[in-house]
């Protein structure tokens, strides 16, 4: 029996890499799992790819969007009884430029997803949570929320911002059993770190690569699936004396 049998999960920015490498973890260690993500053709493709079973849907949300974010989770009750587990995982890095060349709407863009977002959904998931008398929320943030980065203020604030809310949901909902902490990830081989990449790069990705890797002391960067195994322990009951943490996955990355 899977360590998440049984339990409800529903994922933000499920489309991505980390959120698809987190569901079908979930799936296989017994959860059921309720993918969220903007795109309703790419959730179809994405619980495509997953399987079609019953312990699998999908609800189409724009993190930063108040009324689709509770419809989504109001359709995850409805599908499976409650929640237990929140992944707060959409995210968006934005655009890679000088603070000063930023406009109002490239910061506002990223704060409203990575910021909002994830305050939305632990917000709606606080009532369901509580009726099934204990929960798990994870929110992703990044090394960026431990340390800053040239040209990345926008999206290191962001970060930064999710620790704190973090920090401050924990200590609010540790009476009620609800256990909330924060992911960490260094750079992980996805499309966001290729994004990254080729604005660093001014299009060309492969010298940024090589010069990112070369910095982290395991000298390699995370995979999608290593993110979800630390979220899938961080779930279970494993974890069950852990909240208002911060767990970096970084490959030694901040420890400098």
């Amino acid at each position: 029996m899977g360590k998440l049998q049984g339990k409800t999960a529903i994922i933000t920015g499920a489309t991505g890499g980390i959120g698809e490498a987190t569901a079908k973890l979930f799936l296989a260690e017994g959860a059921n799992v309720m993918l969220v993500g903007r795109s309703a053709e790419k959730l179809s493709a994405t619980q495509d790819r997953l399987g079609s079973g019953k312990n699998l849907a999908h609800s189409v949300a724009d993190a930063a969007d108040e009324q689709a974010t509770a419809a989504a989770v109001a359709a995850t009750v409805r599908a499976f009884g409650g929640i237990d587990i929140l992944l707060a995982n959409a995210g968006n890095e934005g655009t890679v430029k000088p603070m000063d060349a930023l406009s109002f709407t490239d910061f506002e863009q990223v704060l409203r997803t990575n910021v909002l977002g994830v305050w939305l959904s632990m917000k709606y998931c606080v009532e369901p949570m509580k009726k099934r008398g204990k929960g798990s929320m994870i929110a992703l943030s990044s090394v960026a929320g431990m340390v800053g980065f040239s040209g990345a203020a926008a999206y290191a604030s962001s970060k930064h911002a999710v620790y704190g809310l973090v920090k401050c949901a924990a200590i609010e909902l540790a009476e009620s059993n609800i256990r909330v902490n924060a992911i960490g990830p260094g750079p992980i081989d996805n499309r966001m770190i290729r994004s990254i990449e080729t604005q660093l790069g001014g299009g060309d990705h492969e010298q940024v690569h090589a010069a990112i890797k070369a910095s982290i002391p395991m000298k390699r960067y995370g995979t999608n699936e290593e993110v979800a195994q630390l979220a899938s322990f961080l779930a279970s009951d494993e974890s069950s004396y852990c909240t208002g943490g911060i767990h970096m996955i970084d490959g030694g990355y901040t420890a400098g």
